[in-house]
């Protein structure tokens, strides 16, 4: 007998090759294969179970994680899979582990910035896993500020080492990922001091643990940091607290590919060009960006299947009631997200051809682009993270009161996604970065010096301060160089009058201060253009399969057309368009929506996401959600017993007591 598919009549409707568009999602059809054979691996080994996952103790949690990774890496070995491969597989595993930060951290800072000998000496043995590495840089009292960290490094010309030390309470390491229990290494950061002078923060390769015992070396204080938000989530994570007391390491654990300390105590800068730390910045922030349309697509395949079954009012005669989807107040707050995880999903693909061609330029001592690329992974990084983590509490809230539940999947992708707006940049500090590059590109054009990139705009701003939109219809907003001049417009009107409000103060930095938060706003609509317009040249390639293309216009304008609508204040404020206009735009976006409707179960499907990776009973393919959470309920701890534990001791006295003498 076949499976009852509740989706299946939404599915029919569908107007596109919906086996095209997951293509189109994955990037390839070989990055689909990947995927799909990757997703279906961990989906049908039981090992890699997470349904109960909120219910395990923080003990229980961490020690599964370690079985699932230990499984994962056997795995990995057994199939002999390629890198792309293991990382496909530790990505659909789905829970936060060391070894995210081994790989992602660890083995990444020693490739950067130790010298081929020593990348010779440790990197073989990290990847072998022979010793387990993190990243401790963040301190109890900075992180965004990596200037101001406080654990030194001073040089012993008489031993030839480095004396590591904590000293001061807010100078304990705190927050790395798998220092807690697990780390045997750590890339330390610390202050550089020797012949009487601090030379700044600079990386250290240091033991912690014993690779016998496991047990902390003398002068090494390590430990966890305790419960974060939520269940499950990312408490499967050993984040650490660690504390130097004068741990003494060879000089040649310095990681020295961009600077070194002679035998004889000297500093000494090597001619390879700092810049190049830029590169894993830059790597790494692109990761983030790939990995925010991965949970906004989760969010949102959740939210728009439980809205097509979940019904309510609207009955006529005794009827079905009215599908949630149809309402649109529904709509207006979902499909905007639906077509952000798309426009996520494409400029995270284009930053990671933004990397490959940074790191080529990077080689060859080109460093021409590299303020563009910085500000632009700095700009997306904070945007898409943000947007992502509203979004996904947006999806619970979509979801009704049954959202509320763990089994839904949703408190869990909310908690384990939140840290995203934090570490790797401050989401806000990261967009006043941006401006300060905004600034800089505006100041320059009295120069003559053209800006390049994602801020080649910038470079017509005589026109863009004056140009007028040519909107006289609704569907005039349909135009990709209306949208574009619109957006184009507005960030530049924003910048400049920032620049202008900058020019009063006495001094830069006293301005910035004073209006860090218009910086902000200026920063966002920058970035905000950026994703627009590469939506708009994702648009512009060969997209094959019947009706795909169509599918992704509608979604690039309701996203361009949602955001217009949602900043209309900066759009009218600015000039750039009227208030006629912007009513306009909304008009047409409620067109849109209902060209979206009867294919949102195939674009949401199009993610390709299994049920096993969804960790959702509202998000199931089959749609069978009440059945589903009926059985559920049943799987609680509480429910092993018919009566609860406790009863006697508490209950009982209280239903056995007379209280019609008690004054409540």
């Amino acid at each position: 007998m076949e499976p009852l598919d509740y989706h299946a009549e939404e599915r029919s409707k569908a107007s596109f090759d919906v086996e095209e568009m997951k293509i189109v999602w994955a990037g390839s059809r070989h990055a689909f294969e990947i995927s799909d054979r990757a997703a279906r691996l961990v989906a049908s080994d039981p090992v890699f179970r997470k349904d109960n996952r909120t219910m395990l103790s923080r003990k229980e949690l961490f020690k599964d994680t370690l079985r699932k990774t230990a499984h994962a890496v056997k795995r990995t070995i057994e199939l002999n899979l390629s890198e792309e491969e293991t990382h496909t597989l530790w990505f659909y595993v789905d829970q936060p582990a060391y070894a995210n930060l081994h790989w992602g951290m660890f083995i990444p800072a020693i490739e950067g910035q130790g010298t081929e000998e020593q990348k010779q000496k440790w990197l073989p043995m990290a990847h072998n896993m022979q010793i387990i590495g993190c990243y401790a840089q963040t301190e109890l009292g900075h992180g965004s500020n990596v200037q101001g960290l406080e654990t030194t490094a001073t040089f012993d010309p008489q031993t030839d080492e480095f004396v590591i030390h904590s000293p001061t309470l807010t100078s304990s390491k705190w927050w790395p990922g798998g220092l807690g229990k697990v780390s045997t290494h750590a890339v330390v950061y610390a202050r550089l001091r020797t012949d009487g002078q601090d030379y700044g923060v600079h990386g250290f390769i240091v033991q912690l643990r014993s690779l016998d015992d496991h047990s902390p070396l003398p002068g090494i204080t390590v430990g966890d940091i305790g419960m974060k938000f939520g269940s499950g989530a990312y408490n499967s994570m050993d984040n650490g607290l660690l504390r130097f007391d004068h741990v003494r390491i060879p000089r040649n654990q310095m990681l020295m590919r961009l600077s070194q300390v002679t035998r004889e105590g000297k500093y000494v800068q090597s001619d390879v060009p700092r810049q190049l730390v830029y590169g894993t910045m830059v790597y790494v922030r692109q990761i983030i960006v790939s990995e925010a349309s991965c949970a906004l697509s989760r969010a949102v395949c959740i939210a728009t299947r439980y809205s097509a079954v979940r019904r309510q009012f609207g009955s006529e005669n005794g009827g079905p009631e009215t599908q949630v989807i149809n309402y649109k107040t529904q709509q207006s707050r979902l499909f905007p997200l639906l077509a952000s995880a798309y426009a996520f999903r494409f400029v995270g693909e284009w930053m990671k051809w933004l990397y490959t061609d940074v790191s080529k330029r990077l080689q060859v001592n080109d460093f021409s682009t590299l303020p563009e690329v910085h500000a632009c992974a700095a700009g997306l990084k904070s945007i898409t993270t943000s947007a992502t983590a509203d979004a996904i509490e947006e999806c619970r809230k979509l979801c009704g009161g049954h959202g509320y539940l763990s089994c839904s999947g949703l408190p869990e992708l909310f908690a384990v996604y939140i840290p995203n707006c934090t570490y790797e940049g401050d989401n806000i500090v990261m967009l006043l970065q941006v401006a300060r590059f905004l600034m800089k590109t505006i100041s320059r054009l009295v120069s003559g010096k053209m800006p390049v990139g994602t801020a080649a705009y910038l470079g017509r701003v005589e026109h863009l301060m004056q140009c007028h939109c040519e909107v006289q219809r609704a569907e005039d907003w349909l135009k990709h160089s209306i949208i574009l001049e619109a957006f184009e417009a507005r960030s530049a009107r924003m910048s400049v009058a920032c620049a202008e409000s900058l020019s009063r103060f006495s001094t830069p930095e006293e301005g910035f201060g004073e209006i860090s938060a218009d910086l902000v706003e200026a920063a966002v609509a920058h970035c905000q253009l950026i994703i627009v317009s590469k939506f708009i040249e994702k648009l512009q390639q060969d997209i094959p399969g019947k009706g795909v293309k169509t599918q992704l216009e509608n979604l690039c304008n309701v996203y361009a057309l949602s955001l217009l609508h949602k900043h209309l204040g900066d759009f009218v404020s600015t000039g750039c368009i009227t208030p006629k206009q912007g009513a306009l735009a909304n008009e047409q976006l409620r067109s849109l929506y209902s060209q979206v409707r009867p294919n949102a179960i195939a674009l949401v499907d199009a993610f390709n996401h299994t049920d096993h990776y969804l960790g959702s009973v509202l998000g199931c393919y089959d749609g069978n959600v009440y059945q589903k959470l009926y059985e559920e309920a049943w799987k609680s701890p509480l429910n092993d017993t018919v009566v609860p534990d406790g009863y006697d001791e508490y209950i009982r006295p209280l239903l056995k007591q007379n209280f019609r003498t008690a004054r409540l």
